[in-house]
């Protein structure tokens, strides 16, 4: 192993400040992540930036299978590519289920590297 190894790339150690929730979104730059446990103000925890979880979908607007959510930082949800903000993440996970107009939530994996902000 080389001796400048830190650990695997799958989580990373994010220093929040403010709260934040298991399970919640975290912008880590261009990285959408998911926080593995709650971390509280001033204190560290880690993130996910690969993997499937389910994240909050706006509701009345269907999310197919196969396509990419914008995640808006405005509402703090996903989205249907159709028409991002400026300021949104695009690119930055891939809906594995469709999640019809109803739902609250979607199925969606990560996709490290691959986000950018919307001009």
């Amino acid at each position: 192993m080389a001796n400048n190894f830190i650990k695997p790339g799958k989580h990373l150690t994010y220093t929040a400040t403010t709260a934040i929730k298991s399970g919640s979104v975290v912008l880590f730059g261009e990285e959408l992540c998911v926080a593995l446990n709650t971390i509280n103000a001033g204190d560290s925890g880690e993130l996910a930036h690969e993997g499937i979880f389910e994240l909050p979908k706006a509701k009345g607007t269907g999310i197919r299978e196969g396509t990419r959510p914008v995640w808006s930082v405005t509402t703090h949800e996903a989205l249907t590519g159709g028409s991002p903000e400026k300021g949104d993440l695009i690119n930055s996970c891939l809906a594995v289920e469709t999640a019809l107009a109803a739902a609250v939530k979607v199925k969606v994996k990560l996709l490290p590297g691959c986000g950018r902000w919307q001009a």
